[in-house]
């Protein structure tokens, strides 16, 4: 019964504000036609067999986006060095399942690869509409790289991160493998910094002046928290293991897809002044906060 239970109370007041977003769109309507690169269609054909092989080429994918400045290199410049250092953890002995943890991060990375295979081939029909709004957003290479970023961790995190716990399985020892997956928050949350300098470093110098302005969204940031989407993760998980009746499966499923995808299309189109959005990314490029903004008081002055 705990099971169900935890199906009832899935949908609190700001989730529910992100599915009813998603219910107005239809994330595969505003996607560009586009050829498939056929180097990036044989660097994710094939499925990871293991830790090592997922991270080398996962780095060998972004080393290739960002070779031609395909913005969709962002989230993989994040996500490689969080394999990394959950590969260098279950060497440390950190988990108590380390077998599990590799096949969980083997999983895991498995989620991303179709997703991005699927969208670069054009079958859309195939890719999860979290994974559209962040690839399509990502090529076209109009935002800025916090909603790049925010998106791929949406999409991975509040999306395949709960699928892909139900699919390597929570059971048995239940409570060891949610301490390993809470041990992941650790792993994590030592990575802060280093990821906030590799973005300024490879895509935006004002990358912190933009944080700061971009942070104060704090209903977007809230939900796409690392910590905070994890959780929800293992939540779902208990949910799609515990739950016998299909029909709740089904509306389980529902309530993930369409929260994460409201929630990327409320960090894709946030509710700001588009004007805004067009200073901070003069800033990401290294423009100074306060030119910027000097910059946009100006046109906001000017005579209409």
């Amino acid at each position: 019964m705990a099971g169900y239970a935890t199906l009832l109370r899935l949908l609190d007041a700001r989730r529910l504000r992100a599915a009813g977003l998603a219910l107005r769109a239809d994330p595969a309507a505003t996607v560009r036609p586009r050829d498939p690169d056929p180097a990036l269609v044989a660097a994710a054909e094939t499925p990871f067999d293991s830790v090592e092989d997922a991270f080398h080429r996962l780095r060998d994918l972004e080393r290739r986006l960002r070779e031609t400045g395909d913005r969709r290199a962002v989230f993989l410049t994040i996500y490689t060095r969080m394999t990394a250092a959950v590969r260098d953890a279950i060497a440390d002995g950190r988990f108590t399942d380390a077998d599990w943890m590799r096949r969980y991060t083997v999983a895991f990375a498995d989620y991303y690869r179709r997703a991005f295979l699927a969208f670069e081939r054009g079958d859309l029909d195939a890719v999860p509409d979290p994974w559209i709004v962040a690839f399509s957003t990502a090529v076209e290479g109009s935002a800025l790289v916090a909603q790049d970023a925010f998106l791929g961790i949406n999409a991975h995190i509040n999306y395949d991160l709960a699928l892909t716990l139900h699919e390597v399985g929570i059971d048995p020892d239940r409570r060891r493998k949610r301490a390993d997956h809470r041990e992941i928050d650790a792993v994590l949350a030592a990575l802060i910094d280093a990821q906030q300098v590799a973005l300024a470093d490879l895509y935006a110098p004002g990358l912190a002046d933009v944080d700061a302005t971009f942070g104060r969204f704090d209903e977007a940031l809230s939900l796409f928290s690392m910590t905070g989407g994890r959780a929800w993760a293992w939540r779902m998980a208990t949910v799609l293991t515990d739950v016998g009746w299909a029909p709740a499966r089904r509306y389980a499923r529902w309530v993930l897809r369409a929260t994460a995808t409201g929630g990327a299309l409320f960090v894709r189109s946030p509710p700001v002044d588009p004007r805004l959005l067009a200073a901070l990314r003069r800033v990401e490029r290294g423009i100074t906060l306060d030119d910027a903004l000097t910059r946009l008081g100006e046109r906001l002055d000017a005579p209409r």
